[in-house]
């Protein structure tokens, strides 16, 4: 059975060995070609960019390989990321230069309060346990300017998925643990941060995908 548990090593250890095999299958040069993500999942992240306050300094908050900056750079965000995984780092500063990048936990981020318009969370909060989300949404609330808007997408469900076998499958002995969640639930954990929920996506799964989808944009 799965774990209830999964602490930041066993994650890091996981992403630093698939870091190369992640970032040459998840490529990502421009707006409309990011690889997995819908159409529908796109016009979020535009909304999202296009309501950011001030200088639109946004923060990565779990960027892998880099992947995503620079869609949101063609958005016009000033963008910077952190990732738990020094392997992931290093891929997202050799593929993605032009971005500062640091390693970091999303529990814990190395910024003053109030320094960024926006908090951008693709996919980064899904291997966090239910126990150790508030941290994360309260780190995020915490880094944000005064009208900041938090992004964070997820997978929808319930339940914990042992998602390693992709990756046993290329080679990579890891185990490594998919926490799924409502996107209700999610709102209330993002409220009881001190934001409010402005624009949701949920939508069914689609092509390979097993699980819908939501996306939720909130503001400090």
């Amino acid at each position: 059975m799965p774990p209830t548990s999964q602490d930041d090593l066993a994650v890091q250890r996981a992403y630093d060995e698939v870091a190369d095999t992640y970032a040459d299958h998840f490529r990502s040069t421009h707006f409309r070609s990011t690889g997995p993500e819908q159409p529908a999942d796109l016009g979020m992240i535009e909304h999202f960019a296009s309501l950011l306050p001030g200088d639109k300094h946004v923060l990565d908050a779990g960027c892998g390989a880099g992947r995503m900056m620079p869609v949101l750079a063609k958005l016009r965000c000033q963008v910077e990321g952190v990732d738990l995984s020094p392997g992931m780092i290093r891929r997202a500063r050799h593929d993605h230069p032009g971005f500062p990048s640091q390693v970091a936990s999303i529990s814990t981020l190395p910024f003053p309060d109030g320094s960024f318009d926006g908090v951008f969370s693709w996919y980064s909060t899904i291997h966090i346990p239910d126990a150790g989300l508030p941290d994360v949404v309260g780190e995020a609330r915490r880094v944000l300017r005064s009208g900041g808007l938090f992004l964070v997408a997820f997978q929808t469900g319930q339940g914990v998925r042992d998602v390693s076998e992709g990756y046993r499958r290329r080679g990579h002995d890891i185990v490594l643990y998919r926490y799924d969640r409502a996107a209700d639930s999610f709102s209330s954990l993002i409220a009881s941060a001190g934001m409010t929920e402005i624009g949701r996506l949920e939508r069914a799964a689609v092509s390979d995908e097993r699980t819908g989808q939501a996306v939720l944009v909130a503001r400090a």
